[in-house]
């Protein structure tokens, strides 16, 4: 009788669980957060599965990367639950591990895991050209998106108004779109700049810059290089110049790495398959998108892992002599 009203009770949680979740319940399973469908989260993610799942008759596990809010939401993800495995800026990695601001109301994760390093990602204002903003403190008195609660442009944006002393009441409007609604917000006049924290070229940036005449606006000042020398996951970085339509010339602006990262309590064998399957097909991830064609596995495993390596993936670089 015990027997049964154990079966009894784990089909009922089973029947409130998302099909995802169900799926990790069996340990063969492999979720990613990821970002916004126009962003290079989503193209990661979709490009990682695509090769975990080219090997399911070897290994039987099975990949999905579902569109998410973005790094602060995949940070959440992975303490849920919902998610084994999820991409980020190096930042959130670093600031999940020691339980810093935006995660400052949690413990920190410190189980979280590095799993390895992605493209390079650039904080990037795109303005309206007829707003008249060159610099970024013309956003003040403007119609600006910071960006959707849970994204890595949002804290760092919020990082940038700390550092300034400003806050919401700075701009006329203050929206919080997500990355897919920025360009048509921008092009039916809503908003006079959009933010993004993003590999480039992007597709947003892209699609808001050929319809609608736009600038890429730096990100430099003293308040910006004080950032710099206070938090080492920050580099200076460069938007080339001629990438976008309008903007001819290289823009200055911050910049870090995208992580993938899991919890020590992931299967090592999943993460073990997933590193494998990745770093087999590297010549074709890179050819996925036009932010990861600089990859090279040196940098990969070293550059922008900001917490502990998962034993799962180290298992994997030390078969290839890499560590």
């Amino acid at each position: 009788m015990k027997g049964t009203s154990l079966s009894l009770a784990l089909a009922s949680t089973l029947l409130v669980l998302s099909p995802i979740e169900k799926a990790l319940a069996s340990d063969k399973f492999i979720a990613i957060g990821t970002g916004g469908q126009t962003g290079v989260y989503y193209v990661a993610g979709q490009s990682i599965c695509r090769f975990v799942n080219r090997g399911q008759d070897e290994h039987n596990i099975k990949c999905n990367a579902p569109a998410s809010g973005g790094g602060v939401a995949n940070v959440n993800g992975l303490r849920s639950g919902e998610y084994n495995f999820g991409i980020m800026q190096s930042d959130h990695q670093y600031k999940a591990l020691k339980g810093v601001t935006p995660f400052q109301q949690s413990e920190p994760m410190e189980d979280i895991r590095a799993v390895f390093s992605l493209q390079s990602e650039v904080f990037t204002i795109l303005a309206r050209k007829d707003a008249g903003i060159t610099t970024f403190d013309d956003l003040k008195g403007k119609r600006v998106n910071i960006g959707n609660p849970g994204s890595g442009q949002r804290d760092t944006f919020e990082q940038v108004m700390q550092e300034k002393g400003w806050t919401n009441e700075a701009f006329s409007l203050v929206s919080d779109l997500k990355p897919a609604e920025q360009a048509s917000a921008m092009s039916d006049n809503n908003i006079d700049a959009m933010s993004y924290f993003v590999g480039h070229p992007n597709g947003a940036i892209q699609e808001a810059s050929t319809t609608t005449d736009a600038v890429l606006v730096p990100v430099v000042g003293p308040e910006i290089e004080k950032m710099l020398a206070e938090r080492s996951y920050f580099t200076k970085a460069i938007i080339p110049g001629g990438m976008y339509r309008g903007n001819p010339d290289d823009t200055p602006s911050i910049g870090g790495k995208a992580v993938l990262s899991t919890t020590a309590d992931t299967d090592s064998e999943l993460v073990y398959q997933l590193v494998k399957s990745v770093f087999e097909n590297l010549d074709r991830f890179k050819r996925l998108h036009p932010a990861f064609k600089d990859l090279t596995a040196e940098e990969m495993i070293e550059v922008g892992l900001s917490a502990p390596l998962h034993e799962g993936a180290a298992r994997y670089y030390k078969e290839r002599g890499w560590i």
